[in-house]
């Protein structure tokens, strides 16, 4: 069978469809997106029913139902939407499964998209549940299968752990042959198993502690996921010098685990063993002891937190072994962010400068990379910095701008929420006070409301958040008789994290079409008044719903309805043509500029009669939304 460039979120969606997932549910999210969309396409073919739930604590709650019955089920999100999981999840801990369920949790190292760079690691020594930590693609295709065999051994979910850099990397692997998924299973009622009373928490409790502290540890360390390991031989032409290591080694897990060996191989090191963590919980004690004994001083390489690191200082202390452990803790590797291949090898070089830290080393010939020489005394070019801003013609703009109008010299608060809205906070809009998590912006606003009553408080939603947890917020508003202003910019599409459908789209990604979920019905239903639909980028009509809205007594919305511009076309949006600068009217105010900061609008290099530089505009940007045009006060944008 021919070989492909695989991603990683298709790798590991294609395990799980070679383990035969019967069910698959999650929620978008930035890095693990691609997951679901990838199973979507075989669902014909394999008969595996796929959803994006409305989040994740929905996801997780089917397919529980599904693996009670006994049926594989896979949950997909961030590690962030692990928060929203947690109270199914924490106790599917205690009450277990009966068909193999594997939770994705992908983790955001930097962070590069994402609020936190929470570890989910450490929720799986909070929660219980078993853990994989994938290096790479092919390692995670083969994981995911392992940990639906897993689960159903001990009866328990099991959590995958990739990082952003093994979620998008690819890799060289065969396609998998796929057929139908499992068969289903059949629910048997047992109110003993599976009704969570406390008495079967605290017997469930004592045999999850026996698995996680006795079984799995003794398991793990037989497993072939975590191993000691030797750097590969270096490229041919590279001289290696090897002394003595005076008793170092290395221990590192996921992504960091290949930029390790990378380093080695380019600094020529070949006689210093790795210790590899595949399954940091229940954490492979008998073979990390072993290794521990066998050294003097370790270093560890992870992302995110010190979790190898804590663990072997834990064995290392049990076990009453004398050996210096470094990592995260000490200093010597950084605390925070991504690791690199660079960030490894000059913390190696610097080990190898320590007086008592002679390894082996290698002398490179014609490799500027490598070469020490030239590493320090050479400077990289910094790069440019491009600060992430709305797309030009992006509705949401003309949403924050109408709402600043409206409010001008008021006493306000504008909380905003996750999406591409929290972009809002940027100048010259600087309309998001507050970013806290999904859902929050709409029960925050009426904690500044209680605390100051004559503050105007509004919340900035997405359609997709909404319904992912804005209604209860809602629903709190209205019961506790706060005065706020919610605005819901729907732009009919989970704009984010790659366009994926929501309840209000009107599709599902079984690809069925059903009745779109109002959200005005929504509100309406819930007791708020008054709800005023409006275009964004008709600016005059939505500074006076901004105003109206403002107003009125109690709990009032505005839905500002416009398309994302990135799939306004396959909604049924004509685009106009584009804007214009008249440069016999501009009068180089740059109003248009430093009040919206869309991207297609830039300063020229032509000036007027006084010697003011004009406004001009990229055509191949401009999407003749015409906001510019309701802006300038002379009338030169048409």
């Amino acid at each position: 069978m021919a070989k492909q460039m695989i991603m990683g979120n298709q790798a590991i969606a294609l395990g799980a469809l070679k383990a035969g997932v019967n069910l698959v549910a999650g929620y978008p999210g930035t890095p693990s997106s691609e997951i679901i969309e990838f199973i979507s396409k075989y669902k014909s073919k394999t008969g595996t029913y796929v959803e994006w739930s409305v989040n994740e604590k929905a996801a997780a709650e089917v397919a529980a139902g599904a693996s009670y019955a006994g049926s594989r089920t896979l949950i997909t999100m961030k590690q962030v939407g692990l928060n929203v999981a947690s109270d199914p999840v924490m106790c599917l801990s205690y009450v277990g499964v009966k068909g193999g369920m594997v939770i994705v949790s992908a983790d955001d190292p930097g962070p590069i998209s994402s609020q936190t760079e929470q570890d989910t690691r450490n929720f799986a020594q909070y929660s219980k549940l078993p853990c994989f930590d994938p290096s790479t693609p092919l390692e995670a295709y083969e994981m995911i299968q392992e940990a639906f065999e897993l689960s159903e051994k001990y009866n328990t979910p099991v959590l995958l752990r990739p990082t952003t850099r093994v979620d998008h990397a690819y890799e060289s692997m065969e396609f998998p042959e796929l057929g139908p998924c499992r068969k289903p299973g059949e629910f048997e009622k047992d109110s003993k198993r599976w009704v969570i009373f406390p008495r079967a928490s605290y017997l469930n409790h004592k045999r999850i502690f026996e698995r996680n502290e006795k079984t799995l540890p003794a398991e793990f360390s037989e497993s072939k996921w975590n191993t000691v390991v030797e750097p590969a031989v270096p490229e041919p032409g590279r001289r290696v010098e090897t002394t003595a290591a005076h008793g170092l080694a290395f221990a590192a897990g996921g992504i960091s685990y290949c930029y390790l060996m990378e380093a080695l191989s380019i600094l020529g090191i070949k006689d210093i063993p790795v210790l590899k963590i595949g399954t940091p919980y229940p954490f492979p004690k008998p073979l990390a002891e072993e290794f521990l004994k066998s050294h003097e001083k370790i270093v560890v390489f992870e992302e995110l937190d010190p979790v190898i690191e804590e663990n072997l200082i834990k064995i290392a202390g049990y076990a009453r072994v004398n050996c210096q452990i470094r990592g995260k803790l000490d200093g010597t590797v950084p605390e925070a962010g991504e690791l690199s291949v660079e960030i490894i090898s000059e913390i190696i070089k610097n080990l190898l400068n320590d007086k008592g830290n002679a390894v082996s080393r290698s002398e490179t010939a014609g490799t500027g990379a490598t070469n020490s020489s030239q590493t320090e005394n050479s400077t990289p070019v910094p790069l440019p910095v491009r600060p992430p801003v709305l797309c030009a013609g992006c509705p949401h703009r003309g949403a924050f701008y109408a709402v600043k109008q409206a409010m001008k010299g008021k006493k306000t608060v504008y909380c905003g929420d996750i999406g591409c809205y929290t972009l809002g906070n940027a100048m010259p809009l600087d309309m998001t006070d507050t970013c806290l998590c999904m859902g929050a912006d709409i029960t925050m606003a009426q904690g500044f409301y209680h605390n100051e009553p004559d503050r105007y408080c509004f919340s900035f939603i997405g359609d997709s958040t909404f319904f992912a947890s804005g209604i209860t917020g809602v629903v709190n508003a209205v019961y506790n008789q706060s005065h706020q202003t919610i605005c819901i910019l729907d732009n009919s599409t989970t704009a984010m994290t790659g366009h994926q459908p929501h309840p209000g789209t009107g599709m599902t990604m079984m690809g069925e079409i059903v009745e779109k979920i109002s959200i005005e019905k929504i509100l309406e239903g819930i007791g708020v008044s008054p709800i005023i639909q409006v275009n964004p980028f008709e600016q005059k009509a939505a500074v006076e719903a901004v105003q109206k809205a403002s107003e009125a007594p109690g709990v009032s919305a505005i839905i500002f309805k416009a398309p994302c511009i990135a799939i306004a076309q396959k909604v049924g949006w004509e685009k106009p043509h584009a804007q214009t600068v008249d440069s016999t009217k501009c009068i180089g105010c740059r109003k248009c500029i430093n009040e919206l900061g869309c991207p297609a609008l830039s300063v020229s290099t032509k000036t007027n009669a006084k010697g003011k530089q004009l406004v001009e505009i990229d055509k191949s940007l401009c999407t003749g939304c015409s906001l510019c045009s309701q802006v300038c006060p002379v009338k030169a944008i048409e």
